[in-house]
């Protein structure tokens, strides 16, 4: 049981053992004072460790993220990609002097620990599932917001990393104030936290928050995802950092061409009150061009989502999608544009045996 289901107005957000709040009885509200910093949110994520004088420079070699001489209390994030440059593995990476911690969708963390132990040949370091061990909590702060935590990650979401890349075209980019702070807990600390006046959110006030912000999890991607489609360079991907798998996938798309797909923002009528779910078939037309990402509800930019459409779609269409047999239309606010990519700029050259045409 989460230790919050003492909390009244509790509702939980699936029927896996010990799943986090969904809401307390009012999602707007609890979102409010979450954005607010006010509240704590347990996101439920999985946590795996890595331990080792090796630790750094083995993740370093295998992952997306420069991760060799991070900082004690540094927080970054990485991804594992496979020989294509998709991505298979995401983690929110903090290391704190001794031991690395990753944290990662609790579904992953399983699959991301095993993988880990496959790849450690001769190398100095032991690594853990250690999802079942802790609790994480996050908040909107901009100081550490729980007491007792074992380690804190910030997330560094508000400004492109060195090494990332942006591909988003706003100057003013609504990630830019997301101060968002996940604490991990040990289950003692979590239930003193339960226990406490502090506001406590569900998962759906997290999630709009997330949405609004356009901040990718690896919820979001399928299996053909590469980092570029998410506008994950921003904040995962270090483009100047030696070989790792999938990285001539990742410097060729962004060097010479273009990613296949992209992310955008779906302001979604809500005239019906219904809400497309994930997964749900974007069309235009008759012609589905992609598929919904995620979907909540914003206290301010009411029903919104995160879709991933095909490259070539007219960023001015107006959108359809299908809830509870609802056809609910969605304008599209862009993220990665259709332009992103090719920034070597490098001139196509014509075809062996092209004709030039005058």
């Amino acid at each position: 049981m989460s230790a919050f289901a003492v909390r009244d107005g509790f509702v939980a957000s699936s029927g896996a053992l010990g799943a986090p709040a969904a809401h307390f009885g009012n999602p707007i509200g609890e979102q409010r004072l979450l954005e607010r910093g006010s509240a704590v949110v347990e996101l439920g994520l999985g946590v795996v460790t890595v331990a080792g004088p090796d630790r750094l420079s083995w993740l370093n070699s295998i992952t997306s993220q420069q991760l060799t001489g991070l900082p004690t209390g540094v927080s970054t994030e990485t991804l594992v990609l496979d020989q294509s440059g998709r991505v298979e593995h995401a983690a929110r990476v903090v290391d704190d002097g001794s031991v690395a911690w990753l944290l990662t969708e609790p579904q992953d963390a399983a699959p991301l620990a095993a993988w880990l132990d496959s790849m450690r040949f001769m190398l100095r370091v032991e690594v853990a599932d250690r999802s079942a061990d802790f609790v994480t909590v996050g908040s909107f702060t901009d100081t550490g917001a729980v007491a007792d935590a074992v380690v804190e990650w910030v997330d560094p979401w508000a400004a492109v990393t060195p090494g990332g890349w942006s591909y988003a075209s706003l100057e003013a980019h609504p990630g830019s104030d997301w101060t968002l702070r996940i604490a991990v807990l040990t289950p003692g600390a979590a239930a003193g936290l339960a226990a406490s006046d502090r506001p406590v959110a569900g998962l759906l006030a997290f999630e709009a928050l997330r949405i609004a912000v356009w901040r990718p999890t690896l919820s979001d991607a399928d299996e053909r995802t590469i980092p570029h489609e998410l506008d994950w360079l921003r904040s995962a991907v270090h483009l100047t950092k030696g070989c790792y798998r999938g990285q001539e996938t990742v410097a060729k798309v962004h060097n010479l061409g273009h990613p296949p797909r992209r992310i955008v923002q779906l302001h979604l009528d809500g005239s019906d009150a219904v809400l497309p779910a994930p997964g749900t078939p974007v069309v235009l037309g008759d012609k589905e061009v992609g598929r919904l990402a995620a979907s909540a509800v914003h206290h301010e930019l009411g029903p919104i989502g995160l879709a991933v459409v095909k490259r070539s779609l007219d960023p001015t269409a107006t959108l359809t999608l299908t809830a509870d047999d609802v056809v609910v239309s969605a304008a599209q606010e862009t993220i990665v544009p259709p332009e992103a990519g090719a920034t070597a700029n490098v001139p196509r050259l014509p075809r062996l045996g092209a004709v030039k045409r005058s």
